[in-house]
């Protein structure tokens, strides 16, 4: 199943990827960078999107890797 995978701090530190609606992360890194590299490698594997936020959760960027429309509707 094609799950966002989200990149948010992780509340005791650190960087987290979690896939949407999940509670637990997938992994936890020091860095956000280290946590973007592994979210990209599990969002081309599930063709999904990746959801890169700030450190106040704020929505920074979006990378997705699925199947877009081209050309984009609207």
């Amino acid at each position: 199943m094609k799950k966002n995978q989200h990149v948010t701090p992780h509340p005791d530190g650190g960087w987290q990827v979690k896939g949407a609606g999940n509670e637990r992360a997938t992994v936890r890194t020091d860095t956000q960078a280290q946590a973007i590299d592994r979210a990209t490698g599990i969002a081309r594997n599930q063709r999904s999107e990746v959801v890169i936020h700030r450190q106040n959760g704020q929505i920074r960027d979006k990378n997705s890797f699925g199947d877009d429309p081209y050309p984009p509707r609207g």
